[in-house]
């Protein structure tokens, strides 16, 4: 008999709620984790009391109480609001779009502040002259923000995160970008949001504390002898690994992360997140990690995000899936395998090919506890 009921795949946040939840019903789990550490992409390592997101920003919000409620059983969350700004060639402007960043835009030259209807009359000024049934992004943008605001805040950054061309990226990828009327310049329209005290990985630990975990192993190199000790699999990798990749390779996005430490400076940017529209700069965005739990240390720790290609041999990791039409089409392929299964689950952002939310992450996960684990009940 198999020693365990699940063998889990990966120990991200989908992962460890399903070990939760499955161990919680009485159920033996292990889970394999490729990394030195558990926590997937939402790890944190805390270095002299502030806590540095390793693999870029995490904020947790959402409109559903039950969810926040169900993350904060884990830990204690603050109150952060989280503000970005971008700088292009110089400048600096509010993020998401909103009338900070018109007025930074136009004000000068309409030598006026921009009220909220005359913010719309501009913008919409801009983007009829431009407009077009959108195609691509590049289309998709014009057509909502003008060509001016796309050359300054969107072009550039969006060809250094994705290495293309925009004229080659699907429009979806803009409708995660949020644009408004008013002086908010909270990036979400949550009603919660905040950042748990004390980082990310407290939160996975106590998920798996009645689970057996096993660092630093490639489900991979040793599948049968890892399908052999379970009665199911969850698997959170990429689906076309788990597949061996038999009808191709689906195509992601990667990042390097280049930390930098300043003991002589207690505020380096005076924000948490600081982006690079201006496509000569290699990194996207610059975040100052303490901002997130409002640290007063006399010194500072940054990140640079340069954005890569995804390439497996070397070793990178893959964070954005290029979600156009030839890789969705050999996507659900793989996903048709994937719902013929009998005692495999495939989920987490890797598994389903989305860049998912936290807030999504988890309602996913407890989605597939319900029909999974809830059967007899």
């Amino acid at each position: 008999m198999p020693a365990y009921d699940y063998l889990i795949v990966g120990s991200g946040l989908w992962g460890a709620t399903f070990a939760f939840e499955a161990s919680k019903r009485g159920m033996k789990c292990l889970v394999l984790e490729k990394r030195n550490h558990v926590g997937g992409n939402i790890y944190t390592c805390n270095e002299r009391g502030i806590n540095i997101h390793i693999y870029g920003a995490h904020i947790f919000n959402t409109n559903n109480r039950a969810i926040w409620d169900y993350i904060g059983q884990f830990a204690s969350l603050n109150n952060y609001v989280h503000t970005v700004y971008a700088i292009y060639k110089g400048n600096i402007y509010p993020l998401p779009f909103n009338l900070m960043t018109i007025q930074a835009v136009y004000g000068q030259k309409l030598n006026k502040v921009i009220s909220p209807s005359e913010g719309r009359l501009l913008v919409q000024e801009y983007a009829q002259r431009d407009a077009l049934e959108p195609r691509n992004l590049e289309e998709y943008a014009i057509s909502l923000v003008g060509r001016d605001i796309y050359n300054m805040l969107i072009k550039g950054y969006t060809k250094k995160q994705w290495g293309r061309e925009v004229t080659e990226l699907p429009p979806s990828i803009m409708t995660r970008i949020p644009f408004r009327f008013t002086y908010d310049n909270n990036y979400y329209y949550s009603t919660y949001q905040g950042i748990p005290i004390g980082g990310y990985t407290q939160i996975i630990e106590k998920m798996l504390v009645n689970c057996d975990v096993q660092l630093e192993t490639d489900f991979s190199l040793e599948e049968d002898k890892w399908r052999a000790c379970a009665r199911h699999i969850v698997y959170t990798g990429t689906i076309d690994a788990f597949y061996h990749y038999r009808y191709g390779r689906l195509e992601y996005r990667s990042l390097r992360f280049e930390s930098e430490e300043f003991d002589d400076i207690d505020d380096y940017q005076g924000n948490a997140v600081i982006n690079y529209t201006d496509e000569s700069i290699p990194y996207t965005r610059i975040i100052e990690h303490k901002h997130f739990e409002f640290g007063r240390q006399p010194f500072t720790v940054i990140t640079r995000e340069y954005p890569v290609n995804y390439l497996p041999e070397e070793k990178s990791d893959p964070y954005y899936p290029i979600n156009d039409q030839k890789n969705t089409a050999l996507y659900q392929r793989y996903r048709q395998l994937a719902d013929e299964e009998t005692n495999v689950i495939i989920g987490g952002r890797l598994g389903r090919y989305q860049y998912t939310s936290m807030e999504d992450t988890l309602i996913s996960a407890l989605d597939c506890v319900k029909q999974e684990l809830n059967k007899g009940e």
